[in-house]
């Protein structure tokens, strides 16, 4: 069985890469809000349910877009075949932090459905129209080895036929994205190894 790394996006240092070119690059200058807001517009995206999202969900939401444009994966493998398997260091604590801020006067509601990390999830899928197995994590660092067995085994496994896996991580003005999609039917692209899959994580 032929798993192959068919795509990748990376978000990081006020920059957007699509397998390896720059799309987009701002001045270290520019808040984090104003690049994606850059990075959305550039996109030529129409979903104005991004306005309403926090900032880790359009991080994430972001990179999708780049990362699938062009690709309809519902179509092609079918809506409950493709898996999203995502991962980060700080979980959902920037909202969280800004949560709880809010309830000192008042509990907003539409910020509390934001604090829990896998609902980026549920914003790509909705957007994309997915309805297969997804599952987020929490780790100290990048885990090229554990994703990489993961989206493996969900093909392996005929769970899923293609896979999204997402390391998106933000908090305060730190901020990194980087998604790939593998595939075991991908004509071109490299294979799918912790070694690989590292590599492009690390923009070599």
């Amino acid at each position: 069985m032929r798993v192959r790394i068919s795509t990748y996006c990376s978000i990081r240092n006020n920059q957007i890469k699509l397998n390896g070119e720059a799309l987009l690059t701002k001045g270290v200058e520019v808040s984090f809000n104003e690049f994606i807001k850059s990075a959305y517009d550039l996109n030529a995206s129409s979903y104005l349910k991004f306005f309403k999202m926090d900032d880790l969900c359009k991080l994430a939401f972001v990179a999708s877009e780049f990362l699938l444009k062009n690709r309809k994966l519902s179509e092609q493998y079918g809506i409950e075949n493709v898996s999203l398997l995502f991962a980060n260091t700080s979980s959902s604590l920037d909202t969280d932090i800004n949560y709880y801020n809010t309830v000192k006067d008042f509990a907003s509601p539409s910020l509390f459905v934001y604090t829990l990390p896998n609902i980026m999830l549920g914003e790509i899928s909705i957007r994309n129209k997915f309805k297969g197995e997804n599952a987020f994590f929490v780790f100290e660092h990048f885990q090229a080895d554990f994703l990489c067995n993961y989206a493996t085994q969900l093909i392996r496994e005929q769970k899923a036929k293609t896979v999204v896996i997402g390391w998106v991580e933000l908090l305060n003005e730190n901020y990194e994205a980087f998604l790939c999609l593998v595939e075991e039917a991908a004509a071109d692209g490299i294979a799918l190894t912790k070694e690989n899959l590292s590599k492009y994580y690390n923009g070599k």
